[in-house]
């Protein structure tokens, strides 16, 4: 057993997974420790997870490149080979450079994240033409995005950087929702309107966001506007406010409903296209 464990390709492959293991556990005790000080810090004040997950991924980052750097000095074959390799380093940095361009772009992208802070974990945001989706994780290379179907959306932090972003999330989460509904040229626009107005007072995610001038002026807590004339319709517009996107998209969803429900009570009509077909004889 002991001329077994002499041998050098056993001793340099235990070597190497003991490295490996004891990075394994120092970089799953450091975030535990990283997770417990955002609990505790997270009693004391709102905190922003962002950097703790970015800082995590990070850690576990480093931790695993001290213990391969560690391997490469250890064993003396792949030590000579670093030699050799650093002895060509102008041409192995232009191939590297050239190779990992992509992946150091990621990185410099997620730290500009971090620093600057056009998302952070748990926004909701908008990436260009992608639906709304909610930061989960921050990493090195990407930022990863857990849409309304419970999907997650692998983004490269270069990809999301260099996008238009609208965060739902950020300084103030209170949205004002746009609720269009047509109504015909026959029908009552007072009485529509005053429908519109108390059916959204009605809903319990609504929430009255006037200010104490608007208040003063006697201001309605919905506004409802003529926004033009269709070929068939008078489009209506409210504009009802709740806590944020989540609630209002619920709020929006109900009141449709509700809508149609006392449009049809109070004889207004929705319109919808007509056809007028002639007959011409010879």
């Amino acid at each position: 057993m002991e001329s077994f464990l002499a041998l050098p390709y056993v001793k340099y492959s235990l070597i190497s997974i003991i490295a490996f293991l004891v990075a394994l556990v120092i970089s799953k005790i450091l975030r535990i420790l990283i997770d417990r000080f955002i609990k505790i810090s997270s009693k004391k004040l709102k905190v922003d997870h962002t950097q703790f997950n970015f800082l995590k991924n990070a850690v576990t980052f480093i931790v695993f490149m001290i213990a391969v750097i560690f391997i490469f000095y250890t064993i003396p074959k792949l030590k000579a080979l670093s030699l050799t390799l650093f002895a060509g380093a102008g041409i192995l940095a232009a191939i590297a450079l050239f190779a990992s361009q992509q992946a150091f772009s990621n990185i410099v992208s997620g730290i500009f994240i971090v620093i600057f802070k056009p998302f952070r974990v748990n926004d909701l945001i908008d990436v260009g033409t992608m639906p709304k989706a909610r930061v989960e994780d921050i990493t090195l290379r990407h930022t990863v995005l857990r849409n309304f179907e419970n999907r997650r959306i692998i983004v490269p932090n270069s990809v999301i950087s260099s996008e238009i972003l609208i965060n739902s999330s950020i300084v103030d989460e209170t949205i004002c929702n746009f609720i269009d509904m047509g109504i015909s040229y026959d029908s009552d626009i007072d009485k529509a309107i005053e429908i519109l107005r108390t059916e959204a007072m009605a809903h319990p995610n609504f929430i009255d966001h006037r200010n104490q001038d608007e208040i003063s002026r006697e201001e309605h807590p919905v506004m409802v506007r003529v926004m033009g004339f269709g070929d068939s319709s008078v489009n209506l517009r409210a504009f009802v406010w709740s806590q944020d996107h989540v609630l209002g998209f619920k709020m929006k969803t109900d009141l449709h409903k509700s809508y149609k429900e006392q449009f049809d009570k109070q004889g207004i009509e929705i319109p919808f296209p007509y056809r007028t077909i002639v007959y011409k004889n010879k």
